[in-house]
C-alpha cells in the first residue's frame, strides 16, 4: 500500500463506486450514541478521540456504513470481522489496512479523500504538521476521523471508564451484553453517559439496564 499509484488507483476505485455525499454537514450516527457526540452526531471534517474500548470506536462508523457510506479502518490489527458486522459495518464497502507500517498517517490522509468516515489506530502519535495536514483535508472532503488514542484537539474525546458484561447465569451462559460508561469531553464540558450492547450491537437509548453485570 505505499505505492503512490496504488493509493490512487483506490481512490479512483472508491470514488467510482460511492454516491454522492449528503448535504448535510452531519453523518448518520446510531441513536444510541447521539448523547456522547456535540450536535447528536458526527460531524464532515471533524475529529474524534477513544479511549479504551475498540468496539466503541468501530460503532461509532456503523450507522454511516449502513446507510451507504465507504469507510475504513487503519492500524487495527485485532479488527473482527464479525463483530464489525453485528455493529452494522458493510464489509463490501470497508477498505480494511490492518498494518499499515510507517505509511499510517499518508494513508489515512489518501483515504479521507473518498471515505466519509475513517477510523485509525495509531502506533504512534501524529507529529503537529501530520495532524494539521489531515485535519484539512477531512475539512476539504468532508470526511471525519476517528483515532483509537490522543489526536490534536478533537471535536470530541470518549474515554471509557468502567465495562460490564451479562448474560452469565448461575454458571453458564454466554457473555453477550455489555454496558459501558463513556466520559466525554468537548465544548459542552465534561459528562459521563451508559451505553448499551445487545448481541454485539448499539441498543437503543431507552432500553432497560443490564441486570447480571460482570465487571472487565
Amino acid at each position: 500500500m505505499n505505492s503512490p499509484v496504488t493509493v490512487r488507483s483506490l481512490q479512483q476505485r472508491i470514488s467510482e463506486m460511492q454516491p454522492m455525499r449528503l448535504d448535510a454537514r452531519t453523518i448518520p450516527t446510531a441513536a444510541g450514541l447521539r448523547p456522547l457526540l456535540p450536535g447528536g452526531s458526527l460531524r464532515m471534517g471533524a475529529s474524534y478521540a477513544v479511549h479504551g474500548s475498540r468496539q466503541l470506536a468501530l460503532a461509532l462508523l456503523a450507522e454511516a456504513s449502513a446507510s451507504g457510506a465507504w469507510c475504513g479502518i487503519i492500524g487495527d490489527t485485532a479488527f473482527g470481522a464479525e463483530a464489525a458486522v453485528a455493529l452494522g459495518i458493510a464489509l463490501d464497502r470497508c477498505v480494511i489496512i490492518p498494518e499499515p507500517g510507517t505509511d499510517a498517517i499518508g494513508l489515512t490522509g489518501a483515504l479521507a479523500e473518498v471515505l466519509t468516515v475513517v477510523l485509525l489506530a495509531p502506533t504512534t502519535p501524529p507529529s503537529a504538521s501530520e495532524s494539521e495536514r489531515i485535519s484539512a483535508r477531512l475539512r476539504e472532503h468532508d470526511a471525519a476521523l476517528v483515532v483509537t488514542g490522543d489526536w490534536p484537539r478533537p471535536e470530541s474525546t470518549l474515554r471509557v471508564s468502567c465495562s460490564r458484561w451479562d448474560g452469565l447465569g448461575h454458571g453458564y451462559g454466554m457473555l453477550t451484553d455489555r454496558e459501558l460508561t463513556v466520559q466525554t469531553q468537548d465544548r459542552r464540558g465534561t459528562r459521563s453517559h451508559t451505553l448499551r450492547f445487545r448481541d454485539g450491537a448499539i441498543a437503543d437509548p431507552g432500553i432497560a439496564p443490564l441486570r447480571h453485570l460482570v465487571a472487565s
